[in-house]
């Protein structure tokens, strides 16, 4: 198996960090990472904001924990508080997309951090995919987030991505083979 393959297998959901912070070319390889992911038409139809201010991410995660708390379905909120009640996981680095809301934007920014994560994995990092960042936008401070958060006049979030040093491993989910249809001709 080659190493991109091996990577792709190996990939799991990481929801616990190391206290470690990133380093600044970990950082910029990360971003560099999101910005030669594929958009159509080549629209790019994203902003990348890197987050490494622990006070911030703090603030997003407890916001987004209060909002899901307040929230009729309690689904979102049951399954944070049995993790933890982190919605975030203490990771030392945030990657919140904004979102342009074109067309394509959603499978876009949905491609950007699938390469972050690979990205991250293949520098021995952990990482995990963040939709419910949504929350704490959204919520009563989400402008001010927004605003503190450098977002773009227009941008709506697109996808979120926690990136650290894994705590501990994981093994990634089995494969569900029944998913694939094969269709010969």
């Amino acid at each position: 198996m080659n190493e991109t393959l091996r990577t792709i297998a190996e990939r799991y959901s990481c929801r616990s960090y190391a206290d470690t912070s990133l380093t600044e070319g970990q950082i910029k390889t990360l971003a560099d990472a999101a910005l030669a992911s594929p958009s159509a038409r080549n629209e790019q139809p994203w902003q990348v904001i890197v987050i490494t201010d622990k006070k911030l991410i703090k603030e997003l995660d407890e916001e987004g924990v209060r909002v899901l708390s307040e929230m009729e379905d309690k689904a979102y909120y049951e399954r944070v508080m049995a993790s933890g009640g982190k919605m975030l996981y203490d990771a030392p680095c945030l990657i919140v997309v904004a979102s342009s809301g074109s067309d394509y934007s959603a499978i876009d920014c949905g491609i950007l951090s699938q390469s972050v994560c690979l990205a991250a994995k293949s520098m021995g990092l952990g990482s995990v995919i963040i939709g419910l960042l949504r929350h704490s936008l959204s919520g009563p401070r989400g402008d001010e987030f927004k605003k503190r958060m450098k977002f773009p006049d227009g941008y709506g979030f697109g996808i979120s991505i926690v990136v650290g040093v894994a705590k501990n491993g994981k093994a990634p989910h089995d494969l569900n083979m029944e998913k694939v249809t094969y269709i010969e001709g």
